[in-house]
């Protein structure tokens, strides 16, 4: 599940950190790397959970009306589409969900105030209404409903994100990124494969784990070498005037580009450019763009730098 682009966020993340806290203990910042992915790992499994425990909260509420003392026709003989979603079935007896809520032990149930929130603004919603409506539906009909469900409510919700931060400052900046991974999971859900079907793994493989490693230690180790290149491209910058956050960017792209022959140097660009964009100064997207640019075609000209 994890991707390169969330790897290379992380990093950016824990060289600042290791820089601003004044740890400068190295296993100890790769355990702290380690650590933040597999926090982002959790929040996967936790948000395809809340497809799971909002099917549960709809059907306990089901029960609930029943047993009211003026249970009216429609509390009697409700209408059970949603609570028998097959999408949502298929999740909630899904063997390697259930193994992470059985390890985790994390449920949605203990925030069952924004459950109730989120159901209600559901049931509300045309697209709720239109499928409650359908005499029948199939399999691939209930996976597309929780597919709109989850993009129109899941993904983006501000009340959902500060619930989130109160459980874990990890996940702050994880959830935009991880809600693209629920959304293919949903996608890659096909009904044959029952509850065994499979999610994604925290590393697609031991490559990519490698990558993080290799990369947290090669940002660090070799800093001096790569601040006096970003030094030599910036003359009419004092390096300490730069914002702190851009010299971490470049540190880390440098490790990259210096350190990974099959990565395109143009792909490695774009990704911090990218980076900088959402978590520096406005300007600084276009500053770090035009100072790797400059130390590529010099370490080119070089010839210290011999991949496109």
């Amino acid at each position: 599940m994890i991707n390169r682009a969330l790897i290379r966020l992380k990093i950016v993340q824990i060289v600042y950190s290791y820089y601003q806290n004044g740890n400068k203990n190295l296993d100890a910042t790769e355990k702290e790397l380690l650590f933040s992915i597999s926090k982002a790992y959790d929040l996967y499994n936790y948000l395809l959970l809340l497809i799971a425990n909002l099917t549960d909260y709809a059907f306990k509420r089901i029960e609930n009306a029943k047993l009211k003392k003026l249970a009216t026709p429609a509390d009697l003989n409700p209408n059970m589409r949603f609570v028998e979603n097959k999408f949502a079935a298929q999740l909630q007896a899904n063997v390697m969900l259930n193994d992470y809520t059985t390890r985790q032990k994390r449920t949605w149930f203990d925030h069952e105030d924004f459950l109730k929130q989120l159901y209600e603004k559901i049931q509300s919603s045309d697209i709720y209404k239109e499928y409650m409506e359908k005499p029948s539906s199939t399999y691939l009909e209930d996976r597309e409903f929780w597919r709109k469900l989850y993009k129109a409510f899941i993904y983006g919700s501000i009340e959902l994100d500060n619930l989130l931060e109160e459980m874990s400052l990890y996940w702050n900046d994880d959830k935009e990124i991880v809600d693209t991974f629920v959304l293919k999971t949903i996608n890659r859900f096909e009904e044959a494969n029952g509850v065994d079907q499979p999610l994604l793994p925290e590393f697609k493989d031991e490559e990519d784990r490698t990558f993080a490693i290799r990369l947290l230690r090669r940002s660090i180790l070799n800093c001096d070498e790569y601040r006096r290149l970003i030094s030599e491209n910036t003359r009419n910058w004092d390096l300490n005037r730069v914002a702190f956050m851009d010299v971490v960017i470049m540190q880390v792209a440098l490790a990259e580009i210096l350190s990974f022959s099959s990565i395109p140097i143009s792909v490695s660009l774009n990704e911090y450019v990218e980076i900088a964009k959402y978590y520096s100064t406005p300007k600084s997207g276009g500053f770090i763009n035009g100072t790797l640019d400059g130390i590529v075609k010099k370490l080119k000209k070089e010839g210290l730098i011999l991949k496109k």
